[in-house]
């Protein structure tokens, strides 16, 4: 997932700061090998490869480090492309880390595959009690907590004001009839019938660009992608035929082109409207420069004003089931996601809060973690943060999470193949419907 720092309160100095309270742990005993005498060092495997992220995970793990003798622990990190299969391919050569921070879709796979402990009694109720459902929900399998929860993306109604005020529009759509309407009124084409400007915009750049946005709507709708028992997909449900429907309308009646580069044509100033996650505002902010005035966020709309619903992701840290030193992982998950630190908001320049280290992390990131009192500290009014992150964390308290059953993974790819037949006009909303239930179906049966 593509991120860009902004200023919140996450200086190199917070980490420091609660650290002299949990004090020097004592002497040392053995290492990863079962030498007397030496540190127990855990290892941690990440997506967190680049900057900002890999900075900002490193300044925790040395603060740790620093005050902690007994137990150390070391970061190995590789590209997002990469760690389900390299956590899967390690496992199975008996090369595991100790704590692993994967994709919360993966995590029915993962526990399936014997890969992910589950969370100690006590981890399990800190995360039930601090963390919002969703977030919870997607750490969790049948009910047994994972993982602590880690960064967590919402999905909300990004906007170019500028764009619809020229179309005579003083705000964003509340109403799906709005957002047709917004749609056609702020779409251009040349003379040649070249699209100059997306109303709202759709793209095949990735999985989280088709199927989030979908699901998005879907959510918003009042549909959902799966049954509750996560056997079966409702995507041929009459809230499925609607999103399908829309999406193939929008298209077919000059407002979306399927064919554009989103993250470009956005920024750009070429797309009025378009369905994305909260770390996109920090991307956009970077890209825009003063531009970015222009943006504004809003609630992804439903067939009524008052309806809400959309999706949200994320990711958790876990222990692996073949980490020698378990207690000591919970130990520094707990230390790192539970334990709250005094911070200031704002770049620093805010009021103090107090908040856990992984949340002020996820800030200075761009991002947010499912604990909704730690985001209202930092993001709240006063804060200095940027007010588009609003609407995300006001998505935390109804937000549904994306479904994480052993074969999640396949699912949405499966989805958004058809999702993109729809798009190119190869099939029919009917026809991709009934082979996207055929599909899913016969794989989540498996």
């Amino acid at each position: 997932m593509r991120r860009r720092e902004f200023a919140v309160g996450a200086t190199a100095a917070l980490w420091a700061a609660g650290c002299s309270a949990l004090g020097d742990d004592g002497g040392g005993t053995e290492d990863g090998s079962g030498r007397p005498g030496f540190p127990v060092v855990l290892t941690v495997l990440s997506h967190y490869a680049s900057e900002p992220l890999k900075s900002a995970l490193q300044r925790a793990v040395d603060a740790w480090n620093a005050t902690h003798q007994r137990v150390k622990v070391r970061t190995t990190a590789v590209r997002f492309t990469d760690l389900l299969t390299t956590y899967m391919v390690r496992q199975a050569a008996g090369q595991g880390a100790d704590i692993i921070h994967p994709y919360c879709l993966w995590t029915g796979q993962l526990v399936q595959a014997g890969v992910l402990r589950p969370a100690s009694p006590g981890a399990a109720r800190q995360i039930r009690r601090d963390f919002s459902p969703a977030a919870v929900a997607a750490s969790s399998v049948n009910g047994t907590v994972y993982g602590y929860p880690t960064e967590v993306q919402t999905y909300a109604l990004f906007y170019n004001k500028r764009l619809l005020r020229a179309a005579g529009f003083s705000g964003p759509p509340r109403t799906w009839r709005e957002l047709e309407e917004m749609a056609y009124r702020t779409a251009r084409s040349d003379r040649h019938g070249n699209m100059l400007v997306q109303g709202f915009g759709l793209s095949r750049f990735d999985d989280s660009t088709v199927v989030g946005q979908t699901l998005a709507l879907l959510a918003a709708r009042g549909g959902t992608f799966l049954t509750p028992d996560g056997r079966r997909t409702a995507i041929g449900s009459a809230a499925g035929r609607d999103v399908f429907d829309l999406e193939r309308r929008l298209i077919d009646r000059g407002a979306s082109d399927s064919g554009s580069m989103l993250p470009k044509a956005f920024p750009s100033g070429r797309v009025a409207m378009a369905i994305s996650a909260g770390w996109w505002t920090a991307v956009l902010r970077d890209l825009m420069g003063e531009d970015y005035r222009d943006v504004g966020v809003a609630p992804v709309p439903g067939l009524a004003p008052a309806d809400r619903g959309t999706l949200a992701t994320g990711f958790l840290l876990g222990v692996n089931t073949r980490s020698r030193h378990p207690d000591a992982a919970w130990e520094f998950l707990r230390w790192l996601n539970a334990v709250r630190i005094p911070v200031r908001a704002g770049g620093g320049g805010g009021r103090p809060v107090s908040v856990t280290r992984m949340s002020a992390l996820q800030v200075s990131v761009g991002s947010m973690t499912g604990r909704a009192d730690d985001m209202r500290a930092l993001l709240g009014p006063g804060s200095g943060s940027d007010p588009n992150l609003g609407p995300f964390l006001d998505a935390l308290r109804y937000a549904d999470p994306e479904p994480n059953g052993p074969r999640a993974q396949r699912a949405k790819s499966l989805l958004r193949k058809n999702i993109e037949t729809v798009w190119t006009g190869r099939q029919s909303v009917e026809e991709a419907l009934r082979l996207a239930a055929r599909q899913l179906d016969q794989e989540l049966g498996r």
